[in-house]
């Protein structure tokens, strides 16, 4: 029985008596699956309760480099994250910065100007596509995606064109512009004046922008990430562009999970500068605004960034009060971003994201020759963000049980159900890519047995 708490004394109303449900040792939950089980059921979501107790009970209690731990000791290779651990986790430069901030200031005041944000400002901006060079720093890759259609909007481009299969975030703008009826109908009516494309079909794109012309705001994926990972055909983005230029419209590009290096390049959009290159006019694609993060976090603080032009910026610039969030741009978060561009450049990580990506698709393929054209029906991927779409919906989760099960983490497609995908950190050795490639071989065996 736990025992009953000691008062406390505060110095400005005396004795106080904590409540009992709020002392449960944290040594004791460390190791408690059970407790842990209720507490999601009571307290967060009753179906993440039970989709954790399917994938073992395990609690995820610490992680280094490639690696997460649970509390008994087991450590798994991390090749999900859902693209956020680019670096792996807790980089020894990014943590030291993030250690350095809660030290000195963790939060500002916001009345006077706080010097890491502008640090990292400037760092972000040396390594977008130029022209890029004003950045709105948020919490999370939704507020980008929000901030990305406010900007539009007060520029008079009312009417949002996304494409099927996009992923932007779950909140309301960003919603609208995630065309999956799943995620969508339980909060209709979302943002009015929408309308979504088929991907990578620029006909369908000039015939909505031809109707609304310069009211549109297009947004777009260099590649799909949630959509299963889908690529589209070489220049489809510098086409999306000129048509964008052609009819007056705003565009936004998504790199949220495709920028950092996580397709082998800084960003998708320039992943393949040459064949990218508009045709018509020689330029590569030119959008007024580009959403960061996941990767910026440096897998330690959650923060992302809408960049735009300096034409694009003019309402946010000119009137910082226009769009603001509490938490945006603090130190905490800018130090992260800061460290983690910094590492990102100084360790070249990009290149051996591009060099270590081509090894893991070979690898990856080779694992399903045996299944293709039947259970697995193609495996696909750029950099370190792969693939591997199936025929059954059902062989996705078997395989990743059976992958955990081999102290392997893998990822879902949220928008494509019968894409498992692979989301590896650029830090990987070869070591740990001969664990992975034969877990799954190993794995597919037994799913394709089950299924066959």
């Amino acid at each position: 029985m736990t025992a009953a708490p000691a008062p406390v004394e505060t110095p400005d109303t005396g004795t106080v008596t904590p409540h009992p449900a709020t002392v449960t040792p944290v040594a004791d939950l460390a190791t408690d699956r059970a407790h842990i089980a209720r507490l999601y059921r009571e307290h967060l979501s009753s179906g993440r309760s039970v989709l954790g107790t399917v994938l073992g009970g395990m609690l995820e209690t610490a992680s280094d480099g490639a690696w997460v731990f649970t509390e008994d000791g087991r450590r798994y290779l991390d090749f999900g994250g859902y693209g956020v651990f680019i670096l792996g986790h807790r980089h020894p430069h990014v943590t030291a910065a993030v250690h350095r901030q809660v030290d000195t200031h963790p939060l500002a005041g916001r009345v006077f100007l706080e010097p890491v944000a502008a640090l990292a400002a400037e760092a972000l901006a040396a390594r977008t596509p130029p022209g890029l060079d004003h950045v709105h720093f948020v919490n999370s890759g939704a507020e980008a995606t929000e901030a990305g259609l406010k900007l539009a909007r007060a520029h008079g481009h009312t009417a949002l064109v996304s494409t099927i299969g996009g992923y932007h975030g779950k909140t309301l703008g960003a919603l609208t512009a995630t065309a999956n009826p799943k995620y969508q109908q339980p909060f209709q009516p979302l943002l009015p004046d929408s309308t979504a494309v088929p991907y990578a079909d620029t006909a369908a794109l000039e015939a909505t922008l031809a109707e609304l012309g310069r009211r549109a705001c297009v947004i777009v994926e260099p590649v799909q990430g949630e959509g299963g990972v889908r690529i589209p055909p070489p220049g489809y983005l510098a086409e999306v562009s000129r048509l964008c230029r052609t009819y007056g419209a705003f565009l936004i590009v998504d790199e949220i999970q495709t920028g950092l290096g996580r397709l082998g390049s800084w960003w998708g959009m320039d992943a393949d500068a040459d064949a990218d290159a508009d045709a018509e006019s020689g330029l590569p694609p030119q959008p007024d605004v580009l959403l960061v993060g996941k990767g910026l976090s440096g897998g330690v603080v959650p923060v992302a960034a809408m960049v735009a032009t300096a034409a694009a910026y003019g309402p946010f610039s000119r009137d910082p009060y226009l769009h603001t969030s509490t938490f945006a741009a603090s130190p905490i978060a800018c130090a992260a971003a800061l460290a983690a561009v910094e590492a990102l450049d100084r360790e070249g990580v990009v290149p051996r994201a591009k060099a270590l990506g081509e090894r893991l698709l070979a690898g990856v393929r080779s694992a399903c020759a045996p299944y293709t054209g039947g259970l697995v029906r193609e495996v696909r991927g750029r950099g370190l963000l792969i693939g591997l779409e199936f025929t059954e919906e059902q062989a996705v989760g078997e395989l990743i049980l059976e992958l955990v099960g081999r102290g392997v983490l893998v990822n879902h497609s949220l928008n494509a159900t019968r894409v498992l995908r692979l989301t590896p950190p650029a830090i990987v050795g070869e070591e740990e890519v001969r664990l992975f490639l034969t877990a799954l071989a190993e794995a597919l065996r037994v799913v394709a047995t089950h299924i066959g």
